[in-house]
């Protein structure tokens, strides 16, 4: 009866766990099978604790809740499934190798994990019956006077240990999709909760061995407990770390957003300036041809910088922005004329694949073309001087309902633990870099409801892709 109470007490410690987990991460779709996975622990334990209840209960009694605590270690097989299914569909990951990544996705879907989960389901109702579990024996437990009940598989014995070695598999896939997570504490977290899950399975094979007692996964479960408890307060303190530095990020961006108010007025004043005596140099009659394009492109860097304060200031007033339908290739054959000045001068080389005759979206044109002048300068100012290969190719694709745009340059690559911190504020690796640019290329990205991530990054090149939502169809 007292150790039935502490294997009891023991199988505990998973579910505090994982309400805990649940706290942290509400909105993560990990949450909720992380909590039901630390649940079949439970159960499993439970299963193991009835088991020392000899002369409590009767042997009926006994082996009807045997069966039914059964559900813990059946069901934790489809819930590491859909661990590794919610961590490929919800998360953004790093998988270089793309024909694995393609394996992946056969394997990881919803079609099978509703056919595991049915199986799963299967193998549990065998074990209800004859043919899966026949009764109890009472088994003295090596070099102890302590005995306890063991149960008596069936014919069908087999079948419930397949189905528990497919665990092995599934939670091999679950650690190599882990640390290839891009979300760096999500990622230390579920690698170490995969490999802890690894070791509780090989402490739980001891329970199958009679002579050996059944509270070697009670074991198991300790150390699981401990080390994953030790990594959950080393995710929780970073997470809090890193929520203080973004709420002082905030502070300077509120602050920087008051100081914007009254140097855009400044800066129009200029523009009003610049544009005036453009226009008027355009119109000497002794101005060579090239001189004419010189000042024609001032003009139209002018006419950007004059759309982008009349953008913000509209923006800070109302917190609105104006979205009409365009032609995203005219956007980024602006774009890159725009940026030409820049390109040329660090001898960098700039192409567009049009795959498209027009490319519809429904975007603000100001914004958006800032975007790709943000990432072309940024990919420019990436190169390395010794580089050879000096080239940003931006390309275009429509995947059902989105648009995707790939920017894909040959400069020294962005590590991958700083591929989600570059779009944070002040985050520059530059010496007098603000570290605003990514940021407010991500920002406007958001407020065009689409998506901006680094997919590959190395020291030959980093591959960034925008995803924008599709309301008009486009003509191939």
């Amino acid at each position: 009866m007292i150790i039935a109470f502490l294997i009891a007490i023991i199988g505990i410690i998973p579910i505090v766990l994982a309400i805990s987990v649940v706290k942290i991460y509400r909105g993560s779709e990990l949450a909720v099978p992380l909590l039901l996975y630390m649940l079949s622990i439970s159960c499993w334990q439970l299963d193991i604790a009835v088991l020392y209840l000899k002369g409590t209960f009767s042997e009926e009694l006994i082996l009807w809740l045997f069966k039914i605590f059964r559900a813990g270690p059946t069901f934790m097989i489809p819930l590491v499934f859909y661990l590794s299914y919610a961590a490929i569909k919800k998360h953004s990951t790093n998988l270089k190798n793309n024909l694995f990544y393609r394996f992946l996705i056969i394997i990881f879907n919803r079609k099978v994990l509703i056919l595991l989960s049915i199986w799963s389901l299967f193998v549990y109702i065998v074990n209800m019956t004859d043919l899966g579990i026949r009764g109890l024996q009472e088994i003295q437990i090596i070099n102890s006077n302590t005995y306890f009940y063991f149960p008596e598989y069936g014919p069908l014995k087999s079948l419930y240990s397949y189905h528990t070695s497919s665990f092995i598999m599934f939670l091999g896939f679950s650690y190599i999709i882990s640390r290839n997570l891009q979300n760096k504490y999500l990622k230390d977290f579920l690698a170490t909760f995969s490999f802890c899950s690894f070791l509780l399975f090989v402490s739980g094979l001891l329970n199958f061995i009679p002579g050996t007692g059944a509270l070697y996964s009670s074991l198991g479960v300790i150390i699981f407990s401990v080390i994953i408890i030790f990594a959950f307060l080393k995710m929780n303190t970073a997470m809090v770390v890193n929520y203080n530095r973004l709420i002082e990020r905030q502070k300077k961006l509120d602050y920087t957003g008051n100081l914007t108010a009254s140097l855009v007025h400044e800066v129009k004043n200029s523009l009003v300036i610049i544009m005036g005596y453009s226009k008027l140099f355009s119109e000497l009659p002794s101005i060579p041809q090239q001189g004419k394009k010189m000042v024609d492109m001032i003009h139209k860097a002018a006419r950007q910088i004059d759309n982008l304060t009349y953008n913000y200031t509209k923006f800070i007033k109302h917190e609105s922005i104006d979205y009409r339908m365009a032609d995203l290739n005219e956007i980024v054959e602006q774009s890159i004329e725009l940026s030409a000045e820049i390109t040329k001068g660090n001898a960098v080389g700039v192409s567009f694949e049009r795959k498209y005759k027009t490319l519809k979206a429904y975007i603000n044109e100001t914004y958006i073309k800032q975007v790709f002048v943000n990432l072309i300068k940024n990919s420019t100012e990436a190169m390395p001087n010794e580089r050879t290969l000096r080239t940003i190719k931006i390309t275009t694709n429509i995947d059902m309902d989105k648009i995707i745009i790939n920017v894909i340059d040959t400069g020294k690559g962005i590590p991958i633990e700083n591929w989600e911190s570059i779009f944070d504020p002040f985050t520059s690796n530059k010496e007098e870099g603000l570290g605003l640019g990514l940021p407010f290329v991500k920002k406007i990205i958001f407020e065009h409801r689409g998506d901006i991530k680094v997919v590959d990054s190395n020291p030959n090149g980093t591959h960034i892709q925008i995803l924008l939502p599709q309301y008009s169809f486009s003509d191939f």
